[in-house]
């Protein structure tokens, strides 16, 4: 564990664990791999577990350029590669489920399984819309929509200091791409043909039931499902960190008979 050089980005990364299985945990948009850190001692009980600094964030480096999602997917690839990883399952949160449904897309017999944590794709036309509207808006503004009144000031502050750490072009270049690049997958029309390719199976949490029944709708493999935690905020798995590992641990079981 450490850094480790993959094409134009150094990327930091730990490696705890051990088992047939690897799990690839994948941050967020602004945030870094200490999101993980409730959840890497539960899953390094019976998994290999990788935790990576998403180019731009955390200490990994930050290119001028490239900071979005399909090319943090080649990135974590190229990881892969050097660790001697032939598959895994990749778990995402928000921007980080974009580049874990985009490696199941781009190199299906790399990845067993994807667990999207709210993801950042497939939103109604009216929050893309928004979205793109608030793209001039200072970071630790645009993250205030990710709680709810029930969220621990914790986390909230948190996650301030990691944006306030991040280097700005990072965060404006992943956002735009999130949303209005040529490859984004924010909108519905745009994720529905992109993610209808995943073939692997798929557990995705949803604050919003409605994005929930949109996703099920596009699943392929059978064992593929839904979680719906109405009353959570973005970061669902980080206010309730107990209860998400023990859903994604007992679904990992299933999959695995």
């Amino acid at each position: 564990m450490g850094f480790a050089a993959a094409g134009d980005v150094r990327l930091f990364y730990t490696d705890d664990g051990s088992g047939d299985t690897t799990l690839l945990l994948v941050h967020g948009w602004g945030a870094d791999s200490h999101q993980w850190v409730h959840h890497i001692p539960s899953f390094a009980a019976r998994f290999r577990v990788i935790a990576v600094d998403l180019r731009g964030h955390g200490y990994s480096s930050a290119p001028p350029s490239g900071n979005n999602p399909p090319t943090m997917a080649e990135d974590l690839l190229a990881l892969l590669d050097l660790l001697g990883v032939e598959r895994c399952v990749a778990i995402g949160h928000s921007m980080g489920g974009v580049v874990a449904s985009r490696l199941a897309v781009e190199h299906p017999s790399r990845i067993e399984a994807v667990v999207g944590v709210d993801p950042g794709y497939g939103r109604p036309d009216e929050v893309v819309a928004m979205a793109v509207a608030m793209r001039e808006t200072p970071a630790v503004r645009i993250d205030e929509w990710c709680y709810t009144p029930a969220s621990p000031t914790w986390l909230r502050e948190w996650h301030r200091r990691r944006l306030l750490a991040t280097p700005p072009h990072v965060l404006t270049e992943a956002y735009d791409a999130l949303w209005s690049g040529p490859e984004a997958i924010g909108s519905r029309a745009a994720a529905e043909p992109y993610l209808s390719r995943r073939e692997c199976p798929v557990l995705t949490f949803w604050t919003d039931p409605a994005q929930a029944a949109w996703e099920s709708d596009l699943f392929k493999h059978p064992a593929s499902r839904t979680v719906c935690w109405q009353g959570s905020g973005h970061r669902l798995h980080e206010e309730r960190p107990a209860e998400f590992t023990l859903v994604v641990n007992q679904w990992l079981k299933e999959i695995s008979r």
